[in-house]
């Protein structure tokens, strides 16, 4: 195999990594991945094992082998979901991130090290693949122990995979990812964490856990908003979607948010009840239910899921925003599908798919299928909120592979119910059109709103840190704030709404509202909106409402557009939820009140500061209606 060592460039201290390793594999397809992920030799069950120093061997996951693909399982809870804290800065540039050395009061070349010196001693699976993408992407590397080949298969799904026999001379790698689980007993308390190590010339990434979530899938986001805050661009937390009528109008839409924040929902068909209405919304006092009846429903066009790249390679004369995929494969949350029929379109891809996928936190049996909708239950006995498949896009029907122009960018927010007795932030209506500078403030915070089955994190609102990808950042708050203020403007024909999901008010709502509004969005022809069918929300921070929603020939409800006419809310209830959020908004975006911030932002945060009208908003970015 050495041979292969020549086609990449990489220092000598990598090189010995490699060298001193007594096997190094170099996958040529992604059959003999998953063939690796279950030990290469007919077994149907692969633990994966390590010996660790005080413990013994320790089982970390379960590798099963399905008809449909691989079902993977963690042996903890803990496990089975990102920890959101558990990335550490390794290195000594700016960051507003913890650094390894202010935790642990130790130089992590240490730690670094012994890393090398681990992996030196293990069969190793080496995995070149491009960060962001074949046609805009850089150059990367996993060096991996064999048995976690598992991983290397979910990040090979999730990047762009290359063979060893495609890859060209002199790859350079500008990322490379080490894999070493142990160590997290060893020297972190049995924590996820991933240090980020940011060099001139490479961006390491140490992973010392095996779920993919904060190294495999963040952290390769994390590498791409490093070189993006060095070059001068964002690739943006959102999933993009095509939508065309049944009259074959076309428009783009760009959902971002935090994490739960409705991005995969958005290029999902709308969830029907069994006679084919959507459920509107459930009034939680009453019991009553609202439906829609959608005759025919819009087409839709995948772009992206997850992660937009913005490169600045792609933007054009149109002055709006361009995007393209940053990924190869999507990490598919599949929490909400408990039984079979509640997604189809997914539910059909993963049980009899085109090629074998990788499942996590799902039930598998050998040689049986692994359906989608069978969790994996935590040690309490319930199901993990967490499943996962990772779905290559090559898979999805009617994907779109090139760039595209964003007509809208939507904001996705959880928000839990509000009543009179119990006041909350889910004051917010079907969806709000927001001017370019509110929409920049909610960028700014990012808050992660209620319930949020995909992280460990406490209840409650927090701010999920600016971009909404801010977990997965290594760098400045305020470069960031101020790259995401420049997009804006640049793309000044880019319109901006907001939609909440999970609750209206005291109605439980689940995604509809973002399914609702983009059906209605769409067969309008157009992003603008008149002036006269907008209305103030009663909180600032929430733009414009509408003074009537009309969607495929049907009126909905006030109720549902502005909160505060509902009588188990009304304007005491808004008002006390309204305080609560804009409070919220002041200490999260007064962070970032800094001489560092672009003189724009300043006098944005200053308009939030001193309770602001809107116009003063439009006022500093003009809004096209």
């Amino acid at each position: 195999m050495a041979e292969y060592l020549t086609k990449f460039i990489l220092t000598d201290e990598v090189k010995s990594i490699i060298t001193g390793s007594s096997k190094t594999i170099y996958p040529r397809s992604r059959e003999e991945l998953l063939n690796l992920s279950l030990g290469n030799d007919g077994k149907v069950s692969f633990d994966v094992s390590y010996e660790v120093p005080g413990k013994g061997l320790v089982m970390e996951a379960n590798v099963t082998r399905c008809k449909n693909g691989a079902a993977v399982n963690y042996m903890e809870d803990y496990m089975r979901r990102r920890d959101p804290d558990s990335l550490v800065i390794g290195d000594d540039l700016d960051t507003d991130k913890p650094k390894y050395k202010d935790l642990y009061k130790k130089d992590f070349n240490e730690l670094r090290q012994e890393t090398f010196d681990w992996l030196k001693n293990q069969e190793l699976i080496i995995l070149p693949f491009k960060a962001g993408g074949y046609e805009y992407g850089y150059d990367a590397l996993l060096i991996a122990p064999a048995n976690a080949a598992f991983f290397a298969s979910a990040l090979a799904d999730l990047q762009g995979f290359l063979s060893i026999d495609e890859v060209p001379d002199q790859f350079n790698p500008k990322a490379i990812v080490y894999l070493a689980p142990p160590f997290r007993h060893t020297h972190f308390d049995g924590k996820q964490i991933v240090v980020h190590n940011r060099l001139e010339e490479v961006h390491e990434v140490f992973s010392y856990n095996l779920y993919p979530g904060p190294s495999a899938k963040k952290g390769i986001y994390g590498v791409l908003l490093n070189i993006g805050e060095r070059e001068g661009w964002v690739t943006a937390h959102a999933s993009t979607v095509k939508v065309i009528t049944p009259y074959d109008n076309e428009i783009v839409i760009m959902h971002e948010g935090a994490s739960g924040g409705g991005k995969s929902e958005m290029i999902e068909p709308a969830h029907r009840a069994a006679d084919g209405r959507l459920v509107l919304g459930e009034n939680l006092t009453t019991g009553e239910k609202y439906y829609l009846d959608l005759s025919e429903s819009c087409e839709l066009r995948p772009v992206t899921d997850d992660m937009a790249l913005c490169h600045p390679k792609m933007q054009n004369d149109s002055k709006k925003l361009v995007v393209q995929d940053a990924e190869n494969g999507w990490f598919l949350r599949l929490d909400h599908v408990k039984n079979y029929g509640t997604s189809p379109q997914y539910e059909k891809i993963f049980t009899q798919p085109k090629e074998p996928l990788l499942f996590l936190n799902i039930q598998g049996v050998p040689n049986a299928t692994c359906l989608v909708w069978e969790h994996a239950l935590d040690s309490d006995g319930t199901p993990c909120p967490n499943p996962r498949a990772i779905l290559p896009r090559r898979l999805v029907p009617d994907i779109v592979m090139d760039p595209v122009e964003v007509d809208v960018r939507s904001f996705g927010v959880r928000t839990p119910p509000c009543t009179k007795e119990n006041p909350s932030y889910g004051i917010l209506g079907m969806f709000h059109i927001l001017p370019p500078a509110l929409a920049w403030l909610w960028r700014l915070v990012a808050p992660r709103g209620y319930n949020n089955p995909s992280i460990v994190s406490a209840a409650g609102m927090i701010s999920e840190g600016v971009g909404s990808y801010w977990p997965f950042a290594t760098g400045k708050m305020v470069k960031q704030a101020n790259l995401l203020l420049d997009q804006i403007i640049r793309s000044s024909s880019t319109r901006y709404v907001l939609i909440p999901n999970q609750h209206i008010g005291v109605y439980k709502v689940s995604f509809n509202p973002q399914w609702v509004a983009r059906e209605y969005i769409a067969r309008r022809g157009s992003a603008k909106f008149k002036q006269e069918h907008l209305k103030e929300a009663r909180c600032n921070l929430l733009g414009y409402g509408l003074e009537s929603l009309k969607v495929d020939g049907q009126y909905i409800r006030k109720a549902f557009l502005q909160p505060e006419r509902q009588q188990e809310v009304g304007t005491e209830g808004y008002d006390k939820g309204a305080a609560i959020l804009v409070d919220f908004f002041k200490k999260e975006a007064a962070k970032f009140n800094t001489p560092e911030l672009d003189p724009l932002g300043r006098k944005i945060i200053e308009c939030l500061l001193r309770d602001a009208p809107l116009q003063d908003y439009i006022d500093l970015i003009p809004m096209r209606y």
